[in-house]
């Protein structure tokens, strides 16, 4: 495992349901930034739009853009997008390596709230990436609420949740952001969009990185939320409390 893994989230405002300006937009705020793992939020091409057909990825437009900005920053990028596949839709969330490989991770938990449920169809597997030797779980904002889905089986580092979290709700984003480092011993980076989308709700920047014992570790500065993991404290604070080791065990089905 690389020591060290610098993190760089952008909280994005962004343009509701016009791709090119999106990835247009994140390609110039990122002219000056570096680091390892680049986040964006959920569904950053279009913002969080239940119209799945009107919207929805049919030729891998968000992935075939997000290998090329993988490929010239020469850093991993991950982010949530609509996407048509066998038929239906669904909220992916694409982690890209800078070689062009890549995972992806269909959101299991859909806002019923929304009516996120009757557009998109929900994924069945937990995935967890590993990138310079790092082991990251995926999850995409409604995942937040069920911590069973997340309970770390000593097998993540750190979890990665993408956002649409309302300025209304955004306490219970924070604190629950919060209790998933705590409660699995991880690194948590949760990355919340800004602004106000085209359903007139607000977003306040809201992107953290928490450590391991609940501490905010992320720094932003212009719209950028950043972190660095470092292995060794992990280890360290993993190896002094053995909380992990006490876990229950059960299924998800």
């Amino acid at each position: 495992m690389r020591t060290n893994l610098k993190i760089s989230g952008l909280n994005f405002d962004i343009t509701w349901k016009d791709k090119e300006r999106n990835f247009h937009s994140i390609e110039q705020q990122f002219q000056d930034i570096s680091a390892d793992l680049v986040v964006l939020p959920e569904m950053f091409s279009t913002g969080f739009y239940m119209n799945a057909a009107e919207i929805a990825d049919r030729n891998e437009e968000t992935l075939k853009w997000m290998k090329n900005f993988a490929a010239k920053r020469n850093s991993a990028v991950c982010g949530s997008a609509s996407v048509s596949h066998n038929g239906s839709f669904v909220n992916r969330f694409y982690f890209v390596k800078p070689d062009g490989n890549y995972q992806f991770y269909d959101k299991r938990h859909l806002f019923t709230y929304s009516g996120e449920d009757h557009s998109y169809s929900k994924g069945k597997e937990r995935v967890i990436v590993e990138y310079k030797g790092w082991r990251i779980l995926l999850q995409v904002c409604y995942d937040l609420r069920f911590p069973v889905f997340s309970r770390n089986n000593d097998d993540y580092d750190a979890v990665i949740y993408v956002a649409n979290w309302p300025e209304t709700r955004i306490d219970a984003w924070t604190t629950l952001l919060k209790a998933r480092a705590i409660e699995n011993q991880s690194y948590v980076f949760g990355l919340n969009r800004i602004g106000t989308d085209g359903n007139n709700l607000n977003y306040p920047e809201s992107s953290y990185c928490f450590f391991a014992d609940g501490s905010i570790i992320s720094e932003t500065e212009n719209h950028f939320v950043s972190a660095e993991f470092n292995s060794d404290e992990l280890k360290k604070y993993r190896g002094r409390f053995q909380f992990l080791d006490d876990r229950d065990s059960f299924e998800i089905f």
